[in-house]
């Protein structure tokens, strides 16, 4: 497929709000989750504007208080998919895996007017469902992934039951490179090829760092593009910035589960952040003179 200028620009123009928002926030609160926003920010602004077909909002909705746990007499509680809009059998599902990417999926409902932009002054306070870690009450998510690795699994079903009622609708899932390391992510691949639910997508944010550092150094996973192929997936790599190569890779046609591994820079857009490498997961700032270093990267990013 050709994409227009306009295509690749908007998309862009997401990806650098992301960025740009979730810093703010970080300067804010001294902390955030920012190069998981560095790298992700492509394959979010994609996937909201132009991979994933949800239903409309209507306008950006205000996150509502978390009302409880699920208990028995309680009947269905709210889920952060109504930042999704209605669900329909013709429309996709979106199903965020990494729960600590939060606050840039936050980011990114926002840009694409789905979250209302005061719904971030909510985030981490007590009674907000604005969690830090995302949970099934959150808004973008709609279950609650728990340790890393969770939401394969549950695509799968969800994937699965949406196929025996005839649905349409495609069931996406947004992972970071860390939950290869967990053993049910494999379990999940393995169930997904084997009921033949070819309608599941999975982008994967290969960023190849996690919280205890680079992942070669804690547990390598390459090459995993011939790993999951092994599952039976058809399987492709592109570069994570590249928008146009997102872009095409996302609409592809496969009679298999699509997954694609796109690498990633966590320092992108924010080339600062390589002075602290190999400690990227969590940036907390040491002192006043380096949070004034990024105050200036962030008075220097495009607007």
């Amino acid at each position: 497929m050709s994409w227009t200028d306009s295509d690749v620009a908007s998309i862009q123009k997401v990806a650098a709000g992301i960025r740009r928002r979730v810093l703010d926030h970080t300067l804010a609160n001294n902390g955030g989750y920012m190069s998981q926003a560095c790298s992700s920010a492509e394959l979010l602004a994609a996937l909201y504007t132009n991979l994933v077909t949800l239903g409309p909002t209507g306008s950006p909705l205000v996150p509502p208080e978390f009302t409880g746990v699920p208990r028995v007499g309680t009947g269905p509680l709210p889920t952060g998919a109504v930042f999704h809009g209605d669900p329909a059998p013709h429309l996709d599902r979106l199903i965020s895996s990494p729960a600590h990417y939060a606050l840039v999926i936050y980011a990114a409902l926002i840009e694409v007017g789905r979250l209302e932009e005061s719904g971030l002054e909510k985030f981490n306070r007590d009674g907000s469902t604005v969690e830090m870690i995302g949970a099934e009450h959150s808004p973008g998510f709609e279950t609650t992934t728990g340790s890393l690795s969770q939401a394969i699994s549950q695509a799968g079903g969800i994937a699965l039951a949406r196929k025996l009622k005839g649905d349409t609708g495609r069931t996406w899932v947004f992972m970071s490179d860390g939950e290869f390391q967990e053993g049910q992510t494999w379990e999940g691949l393995n169930a997904i090829s084997y009921w033949g639910l070819s309608d599941v997508r999975v982008i994967v944010d290969v960023n190849g760092a996690q919280c205890d550092g680079p992942m070669d150094r804690v547990m390598n996973i390459e090459p995993l593009d011939q790993r999951v192929g092994a599952f039976g997936w058809e399987v492709k790599r592109v570069d994570g910035h590249d928008i146009p190569a997102l872009l095409d890779a996302g609409h592809s046609s496969s009679e298999k589960p699509l997954m694609i591994l796109c690498d990633t820079d966590p320092s992108r857009g924010l080339p600062l952040l390589q002075e602290r490498f190999p400690a990227l997961h969590y940036l907390r700032f040491t002192g006043d003179d380096e949070r004034a270093k990024y105050q200036k990267a962030f008075e220097g990013m495009t607007q």
